[in-house]
């Protein structure tokens, strides 16, 4: 999840922008979380599972 969307509930400003320390502590928080696929869209996710059946396709036909 990103803070670009989100509104802050105390000064009803975008999170993203930090106005308050209630932003600001929102979106530190979110940053801690995301993780190393935090920034793939599930487009790119699909395509790297449909790259990673390719390759497990082509490696078991060379194999038989």
């Amino acid at each position: 999840m990103t803070c670009d969307r989100l509104v802050c509930a105390s000064c009803a400003g975008r999170v993203s922008e930090g106005r308050c320390p209630v932003c600001r502590a929102s979106r530190q928080r979110l940053e801690q979380q995301e993780g190393a696929f935090a920034a793939l869209t599930p487009a790119t996710l699909i395509a790297l599972l449909v790259a990673l059946v390719a390759v497990a396709l082509v490696a078991h036909g060379l194999a038989a």
